[in-house]
C-alpha cells in the first residue's frame, strides 16, 4: 500500500511576498488603516489646495469680518468654517495651512534623517573617537527640552520659516543618530557582513550597501512619527512669532493670530487647533502601525 505525499506544489502554500505580508500586518491595524486615511486626504488636500480651496489664504473681504461657520446663526454658505478678523476664509487658509505645515514636517524629517543616518552610520561603523565624540554631543542636545532649544537656535538666528525648519531639525537629529548606531552596531557583527569583507567590499560598501539597507525599518518608523513632532514645534514656534510669518497661513501662525478673538469668535481658534490635533493623531497612530508591521517581535 503505498503512502500518498503532500509534494504538489498546487498543494503547498508559497511563501507571501514581503511587501504583501507587510500589508497584512499592517491592514490588520484598524487604527494604523485610519491614520492612513486622514494622511492620504490632508496629503490629497496639500497638493490640490490652489483647486480645493475656494478663495486664495490671503484674500480679504471687508464685508464679513468674523462671521461664523455656515452652520450657526448669522453663518454664510460662502465661507463654510468662518472668516477671520480681517475677512479671509478660514477653510481655504487651513487647506493652504496644511501644504504649508505638510512641507515643513517632511523637510524638517529629511533633513534630520539624512544627516543623522550618516552621523549614526559612521559612529557605529568606525566606534573610537569619533563615535565617543558625536554621541556625547548628541547626549548634550537631548539634555534640554526640544522647543526650549528650537526657541533659542531661532532667537540667535532669527525668526522666519527656514530658520525655525533647521531649528527643529537641530531638535529631532539626536533620535535618528541613536538609532541608525544602535542598529549598525548590531548589524556589522552578522556573518553577512564578515562575508562581504572576505570577498573584499570595502568600509564604503559594507556601510552602505551591506550595513545601512537593513537598519532602514526603525528609521521609517521614526521618520513618520518625527513629521508630527516637526508639525507640532514649527506650529509651536509659529504661535510664538517665531516660526512662519503672516500672512502665511500656517496653523500655529493662525493660532497666535486669533489669540484675542477666542472668547467672542470660537471658531477662528478651533479649527487650526483641530487642523494641528487631527494630523498629529493620524501621523502617530501611522507611525505605531509601521511599527507594529515592520517589527517582527511585534507582529501577532
Amino acid at each position: 500500500m503505498s503512502t500518498m505525499t503532500s509534494s504538489d506544489p498546487a498543494t503547498q502554500t508559497a511563501p507571501l511576498h514581503p511587501l504583501r505580508d507587510f500589508w497584512r500586518y499592517f491592514s490588520a491595524n484598524k487604527g494604523a488603516m485610519a491614520g492612513l486615511i486622514v494622511v492620504v486626504i490632508v496629503l490629497a488636500l496639500a497638493l490640490l489646495a490652489d483647486v480645493v480651496a475656494p478663495y486664495h489664504p490671503s484674500q480679504t473681504d471687508n464685508s464679513v469680518f468674523l462671521v461664523p461657520p455656515a452652520w450657526q446663526a448669522g453663518g454664510s454658505s460662502a465661507h463654510l468654517l468662518g472668516t477671520d478678523a480681517i475677512g479671509r476664509d478660514i477653510l481655504s487658509r487651513l487647506i493652504h495651512g496644511g501644504r504649508l505645515s505638510l512641507a515643513i514636517g517632511i523637510a524638517v524629517v529629511a533633513i534630520s534623517v539624512v544627516v543623522g543616518t550618516v552621523l549614526g552610520l559612521l559612529a557605529g561603523y568606525l566606534r573610537g573617537v569619533f563615535e565617543v565624540t558625536v554621541m556625547r554631543f548628541m547626549d548634550i542636545l537631548l539634555t534640554l527640552p526640544s522647543l526650549l532649544l528650537a526657541i533659542v537656535i531661532v532667537a540667535i538666528l532669527g525668526p522666519g520659516l527656514m530658520n525655525a525648519m533647521l531649528a527643529v531639525s537641530i531638535t529631532m537629529l539626536p533620535h535618528y543618530v541613536r538609532i541608525t548606531r544602535a542598529a549598525v552596531i548590531s548589524e556589522v557583527s552578522r556573518d553577512y557582513v564578515t562575508a562581504a569583507r572576505m570577498v573584499g567590499a570595502g568600509h564604503w560598501r559594507v556601510m552602505f550597501s551591506e550595513v545601512l539597507p537593513n537598519c532602514t525599518a526603525p528609521l521609517i518608523v521614526q521618520a513618520s512619527l518625527g513629521i508630527s513632532n516637526a508639525i507640532l514645534d514649527a506650529a509651536a514656534l509659529g504661535f510664538l512669532g517665531l516660526g512662519a510669518q503672516p500672512p502665511l497661513p500656517e496653523w500655529g501662525t493662525m493660532l497666535a493670530d486669533a489669540r484675542e478673538f477666542v472668547l467672542r469668535a470660537w471658531w477662528v481658534v478651533t479649527f487650526p487647533g483641530l487642523a494641528i490635533l487631527i494630523t498629529v493623531l493620524a501621523f502617530n497612530l501611522l507611525g505605531d502601525g509601521l511599527r507594529d508591521a515592520l517589527d517582527p517581535k511585534l507582529k501577532r
